[in-house]
């Protein structure tokens, strides 16, 4: 036993060790995830941030020699630490650089009730890019959104490299993941939410539009925008105007120059 009560095993060569595999099958299925209500934390800054919002971390995985700091916060907050074998850590870890240390954590998701009275809400609709959706949540996050809506059919929220891209803001937002998109459009307009559905062109432009009621910005797929099913349950269109020859920005960038938009709007 180490300080705080917290364990820390060797698990030697066994790269099909129940614990390794499971940490395996957690990086790469989002079934996995799903049934599991967990997911992988990479890396000591976000294992920290972890740590700091007071996420639930079931255990910590470290390559031979790993002394980050941070696995002395875990050991302490008595979370139990497992030693990896030598070449484990690359074959286990979604990047070409494996991060010193991984975390699984549990989810963090809400029921979408759990966000009424928020007064501004992002609802990502079949966002496929992980990347993407974890720059829709930084954005979300820094510009100090009330919630994150992804629903069925967009990309795992916990998809490892949505993690990563979201750079800790996964800790600190409140996201539901999951709900049928033409129910949760219902949902928020019964709540006095106006449901602002984003495309590239034909929408007001974003300046003129008044973010400072309580508002949905739905944002749709990188390259097909929202699906038409979705058009009923929305109350009017935005759109950034573009000055160059680009014709759209990808969704994260949108997701950011809205949010602070709306940022601005309420803080004038």
């Amino acid at each position: 036993m180490t300080p705080g009560g917290a364990e820390r095993r060797d698990l030697g060569l066994a790269f099909t060790s129940a614990r390794v595999k499971r940490l395996r099958q957690l990086m790469e299925r989002s079934s996995m995830r799903h049934r599991e209500q967990a997911f992988v934390v990479e890396g000591p800054t976000l294992v920290a941030e972890a740590l700091d919002s007071g996420v639930a971390l079931e255990c910590l995985f470290v390559p031979p020699g790993a002394a980050a700091p941070v696995v002395a916060r875990a050991v302490a907050a008595g979370v139990p630490v497992f030693d990896l074998a030598p070449g484990v850590l690359e074959r286990v870890a979604g990047t070409v650089t494996p991060q010193p240390v991984l975390a699984i954590a549990r989810t963090l998701d809400l029921d979408l009730d759990e966000l009424a009275g928020a007064s501004l809400v992002v609802v990502c609709v079949d966002v496929r890019d992980p990347g993407n959706l974890g720059t829709v949540l930084r954005s979300a996050e820094a510009a100090g959104v009330g919630g994150i809506i992804c629903c069925d059919g967009s990309v795992d929220v916990y998809n490892p490299k949505c993690v990563r891209a979201s750079a800790g803001s996964l800790f600190h937002t409140r996201i539901v993941a999951r709900g049928e998109p033409v129910k949760v459009l219902g949902t928020l307009g019964e709540w006095g939410l106006r449901r602002l559905g984003t495309r590239a062109d034909d929408g007001r432009p974003y300046y003129q539009v008044d973010l400072t009621a309580p508002t949905a910005l739905v944002l749709g797929n990188e390259a097909h925008g929202l699906p038409a099913s979705v058009a009923g349950g929305l109350d009017g269109w935005v759109s950034i105007p573009m000055e160059g020859r680009a014709e759209s920005l990808n969704v994260g960038m949108a997701a950011a120059v809205l949010c602070f938009e709306a940022a601005r709007q309420r803080a004038a």
